[in-house]
C-alpha cells in the first residue's frame, strides 16, 4: 500500500472514497464533517437521515463504519466513521484504531483502492494529534485490505508534521 501526506481541504482530494470523521448521528456537525456535508450537498444529509430512519436508528456507534455516496465531492464515496473522545483515565485508542481498520473494510466491500483520511478525533474530540496520527499510521499500515493508496489530509501544518513523524518521514 501507498501511503501520503496531502496537507489540506479533505472535500478537494480525488480518490475514490473520503473518510468523514462523523458523530453519531450522522446529521452533519462541525469540523470536518460539516465541511464534508457543504461540499457534497443536501442529497448527502438525505441519504444519511434514510440511515438514521433504517439501518443506524440508534445512529453509528464509536469505531464503526458506512458507506454513501460522495455526491458533489470529487471522491464516488464518503465512508463515515465516528472517532471516540479523549478520555485521560480510559484507553480508547482500540476505538480510534477500529475507525481505520472498519473504514478501510468498508473501502474494501465497496470495492475503493483509493481512501482519504482526516486525523480522526484529534480536532474538538480532544485526541492528542501525536497519539492520534501514531494510531493513524500503525493502524492503516497494519490493515488487511486491498486498498492500494491511502492518503493522509492533515488540516494543520503541526497536524502535517506529526503524520510526516508517525510515517518516519
Amino acid at each position: 500500500m501507498k501511503i501520503e501526506i496531502q496537507k489540506g481541504d479533505i472535500t478537494q482530494v480525488e480518490v475514490d472514497a473520503i473518510v468523514n470523521a462523523a458523530n453519531s448521528k450522522l446529521l452533519g456537525g462541525g469540523g470536518v464533517d460539516g465541511a464534508i456535508h457543504r461540499a457534497a450537498g443536501k442529497q448527502l444529509l438525505e441519504e444519511c437521515k434514510q440511515l438514521r430512519e433504517t439501518t443506524h436508528q440508534d445512529g453509528l456507534p464509536a469505531g464503526q463504519a458506512v458507506a454513501t455516496d460522495g455526491y458533489n465531492l470529487p471522491a464516488r464515496w464518503v465512508i463515515h466513521t465516528v472517532g471516540p473522545v479523549f478520555a485521560k483515565k480510559t484507553d480508547r485508542s482500540d476505538i480510534l484504531a477500529s475507525c481505520y481498520r472498519e473504514s478501510l473494510r468498508v473501502a474494501d466491500e465497496i470495492g475503493a483502492t483509493s481512501v482519504a483520511f482526516p486525523a480522526i478525533s484529534a480536532g474538538i474530540y480532544g485526541w492528542p494529534m501525536d497519539s492520534a496520527t501514531e494510531i493513524a499510521v500503525r493502524t492503516v499500515q497494519e490493515a488487511d485490505t486491498s486498498v492500494e493508496t491511502v492518503i493522509f489530509v492533515p488540516f494543520s501544518q503541526d497536524a502535517e508534521e506529526m503524520f510526516h513523524e508517525a510515517l518516519g518521514r
